[in-house]
């Protein structure tokens, strides 16, 4: 083990070599690394009062819209191309593409089936999805259903390679479905990166998704191991939504009255490309990013459903935005404002795993990346005409306009705000937990260099972190030194404490990841009954991913 943990300690050096973190970017991005305790919780208090963001911004090269003036888009939601038996089959090919997101401006993109953000698949609970995967795009890819609970073999992990047509063979490829392969990262060119129990597959992986689980807004991304950042800014995100019974007795907003909103931060050069500071600019071989940007990558242009502050006419009447952060690592605070300076409330009624058993009402509510609300806005009352703009009050200049609405015209409302929403949220109590696991979450100090680390260690694939044992309960204490997302596959949890106090009002309900501040701890409880084998926990900072913020997580 202390071999193995020495040749990872070099291959994290290798990727930060020419891009080390200088001592003083060090306290730049995370505060003194001293006052993390080797293995421990313990930080000063000092680091609660970091700024609010983490991460360095890109600049864009070309002439950007003035907020407000392009349509807002709608994903397509996408049609089976198959219903039998009591499931549903779909085809998604991953290829690249030109699009004008900045009107007139020619942008490449990697895609879902050729659109930013990819197409959206909408299913019931307990009906089967297979989703047929075929990559055209020049490097591997990996799908992950993001809040899916879903089958180990299925659910995403970084190693289980889908190769692109000429993609070297390394001689230990096989074919997804006949045994397993020893794959390594990079498709296998890495020899560091080998993981014994990786599956890879040529041109095209069927994923399949049981969707045992309550109704919710999920999203799939890229997954590839060292390259999931890069992978998303150049446009591989699409939503998946779950609907169910519970969702459907209510009378919630439904139809055009209820909107999917991924937001998303890029910037754009003077040829149209949206920079990426990646070391291989190919994505084919070193991985990382430039030393600016090893906190994170952010843009200075605000999308939602890939267009700029984008605008959209709604009637006098309630919504229902289903909001999604799919930013590599900007946070935001959402408002909104209408002209007169009346602030309109933000009533959720769900978070990252469906309903809550009550609404939560914010005049402000705070966003990580991969976290999801499901919020009710009422637009009566206001006359025709109206602009209601959505800010973000974490932002400054171009990034604090977000998109708008402007009310069209008065139409009648039979939607109604339930007093109670779902009453089947599971109640585990701290006195059932079988185990606590302490992690912290902090720049690291690595053999020949600097990176992003859980518990002190970078990710190995071929290293089991925590062993779980299916059905347990677990109290899990979480600590970060600077913007945490924390993301945990398979399990949704419930968070039962922030910093020692109470969980903060967003908190409410089943989370599959939780926003951690910086210099803040938090609790989090679950209980681990869906399926055995391996899975990760990771921050979903993207770039912190990728520079070994993820651990392995086995159920058995």
């Amino acid at each position: 083990m202390a071999e193995r943990a020495g040749r990872w300690a070099g291959r994290w050096a290798g990727r930060w070599a020419g891009a080390e973190v200088s001592r003083r970017r060090v306290f730049e991005i995370g505060g003194s690394l001293g006052l993390v305790a080797a293995g421990g919780l313990t930080l000063s208090g000092g680091l609660a009062h970091r700024p609010a963001s983490t991460g360095r911004e890109l600049r864009s090269a070309v002439p950007l819209p003035e907020p407000y003036t392009l349509p807002l888009p709608v994903p397509r939601v996408l049609s089976p191309v198959a219903t039998a038996g009591g499931a549903d089959r779909y085809e998604i090919t991953q290829r690249a593409v030109t699009a004008e997101i900045v009107p007139g401006v020619p942008t490449p993109l990697w895609t879902y089936d050729g659109t930013f953000p990819g197409p959206t698949i909408e299913s019931r609970r307990g009906r089967p999805v297979t989703v047929l995967h075929r990559n055209e795009l020049p490097v591997p890819t990996v799908v992950h259903l993001h809040g899916g609970r879903t089958p180990a073999a299925s659910d995403g992990y970084p190693t289980d390679l889908v190769l692109p047509h000429g993609w070297p063979d390394t001689g230990q490829e096989q074919e997804h479905g006949q045994g397993q392969a020893h794959g390594q990262g990079h498709g296998g060119r890495h020899p560091a990166m080998h993981d014994p129990r990786a599956v890879t597959s040529r041109l095209t992986r069927e994923y399949t998704f049981p969707l045992d689980q309550r109704a919710a807004l999920l999203w799939y991304h890229d997954h590839r191991m060292d390259f999931t950042a890069p992978a998303i800014w150049r446009g591989l995100a699409g939503l998946h939504v779950v609907r169910d019974d519970v969702e459907d007795a209510l009378d919630l907003p439904r139809g055009d009255r209820e909107l999917p909103l991924m937001i998303t931060d890029r910037a754009f050069a003077a040829d149209g490309s949206m920079p990426y500071p990646s070391l291989d600019p190919l994505l084919r071989g070193r991985p990382g990013v430039s030393e600016p940007f090893s906190a994170g990558v952010l843009g200075d242009v605000i999308l939602v459903n890939g267009a700029p502050w984008p605008v959209h006419e709604v009637d006098a009447a309630r919504y229902r935005l289903r909001l999604l952060n799919a930013s590599n690592a900007r946070h935001y605070e959402l408002e909104a404002v209408a002209a007169d300076g009346r602030r309109l409330d933000l009533v959720q009624i769900g978070g990252d795993q469906g309903l809550l058993a009550a609404p939560v009402t914010h005049a402000r509510l705070p966003i990580a990346p991969a976290e999801r609300y499901d919020v009710l806005v009422d637009f009566a009352g206001l006359p025709v005409g109206s602009l209601v703009r959505v800010l973000n009050r974490l932002g400054a200049g171009r990034t604090r306009d977000v998109m708008a609405f402007r009310v069209a015209r008065t139409a009648r409302d039979t939607s109604r705000l339930p007093a109670r929403l779902a009453g089947d949220l599971p109640e585990w109590r701290r006195d059932e937990a079988s185990v606590v696991r302490d992690f912290s979450f902090r720049a690291g100090h690595l053999e020949h260099g600097r990176g992003w680390v859980i518990g002190g260690r970078p990710f190995d694939p071929a290293r089991t972190d925590v062993t779980a044992r299916l059905g347990a309960v677990e109290v899990w204490r979480l600590v970060a030194d600077v913007h945490h997302p924390i993301h945990l596959h398979l399990a949704a949890f419930r968070v039962l404490s922030r910093g020692g106090g109470a969980p903060l009002p967003h908190d409410a309900g089943l989370k599959d990841t939780v926003a951690l501040r910086p210099g803040e701890s938090a609790e989090i409880i679950t209980r681990f009954d869906g399926y055995r084998g391996r899975y990760l926990f990771h921050c979903h900072n993207a770039e912190h991913e990728d520079m070994g913020m993820m651990a392995n997580l086995e159920i058995v």
